[in-house]
């Protein structure tokens, strides 16, 4: 009876031994799978930085939009039209829908604010005390253009955020445009408030002895290329972070579905949302890039105007 028991428990543990070396086995495929999987992953995402590194113009990783989509399902004259001017056409719908959606609550408007009323009061608020605390009460003036600015690219920094769509200020040619129109209205302000020689004197730096004077022909070109790095460098700041903001969430996004083809799910399935946690990091850093834009063009409108201040 005893002999009989030992060899049915010692069959037991020959019959587990196999599974559990089968198990291992799968186990190990498994994981050469995948190793596989995220060794293409790896080789695609160094493909991609090898063409944004190697050649300047190269088409970077970024999410699709319905512009795109309709334009690979519907190809034809008017799609091509709609891709090729996209950007602008994602900047218009910006400006068309916060103009609209002012222009309602304006309309709207009651002596006693509503939650939506209230909201954009405290935004008009906050951002005339942030322009008047730089500048002085003569910024009031020049509240609705920069109120204006911050929100127009905060909401095209966020619509890239959201299926199908796209933010036009991952592209440089939407903000150098904003750079450039910011340029162009500090220096026709700068002109006003100091007149034209005193908007030279500027660039020359304020010269007063013998000594300041000699150095003029070398603080004028010096001043005058600083003032032209301001658009630039308010354009390359906004471009970057919000191209790399866009850049990170279609990476991730791709992962995310390799990931699940490597366990062989079904097609239907959508990726790993992996990239959850970089769409809030994506909201702070879209608010922080239009709010670092708007101050350092209130600096611009400050340093040009206040001059005659310098002295003090």
């Amino acid at each position: 009876m005893i002999e009989k028991l030992a060899l049915y428990i010692n069959n037991i543990a020959i019959q587990t031994q196999e599974h559990a070396q089968e198990a291992t086995e799968h186990i190990a495929d498994t994981a050469h799978v995948v190793a596989g999987h995220a060794a293409d992953t790896l080789h695609v995402v160094a493909g991609h930085a090898g063409e944004a590194a190697g050649h300047g113009g190269g088409h970077a990783p970024e999410l699709p939009n319905w512009i795109e989509f309709a334009h690979i399902l519907f190809p034809g004259p008017v799609t091509d039209f709609l891709w090729h001017w996209h950007v602008p056409i994602f900047s218009v719908f910006v400006w068309v829908f916060l103009s609209y959606f002012c222009v309602k609550v304006y309309r709207k408007r009651t002596l006693v604010p509503g939650k939506l009323q209230n909201f954009l009061e405290f935004i008009v608020d906050a951002l005339s005390n942030l322009v008047v605390g730089i500048i002085g009460e003569g910024g009031r003036k020049y509240v609705p253009f920069l109120g204006t600015l911050f929100v127009y690219i905060f909401a095209m920094n966020i619509l890239g955020l959201f299926p199908g769509m796209f933010s036009s200020t991952s592209k440089l040619n939407t903000t150098l445009a904003l750079a450039i129109c910011v340029f162009l209205y500090v220096q026709l302000e700068g002109v006003k408030a100091q007149g034209l020689w005193g908007y030279f004197y500027h660039f020359m730096g304020s010269p007063k002895s013998t000594v300041e004077w000699c150095l003029v022909p070398l603080n004028f070109p010096l001043h005058i290329i600083g003032e032209l790095a301001k658009p630039i460098s308010l354009s390359l700041r906004l471009f970057g972070n919000i191209s790399g903001e866009d850049m990170l969430l279609a990476i991730f996004v791709g992962l995310g579905i390799l990931i699940t083809s490597a366990f062989h799910a079904p097609a239907w399935m959508p990726g790993l949302p992996i990239h959850l946690p970089f769409i809030f990091l994506a909201l702070l850093t879209s608010f922080v890039q239009a709010l670092v834009f708007t101050l350092l063009s209130t600096i611009y409108f400050s340093l040009m105007t206040h001059h005659e201040e310098e002295e003090h």
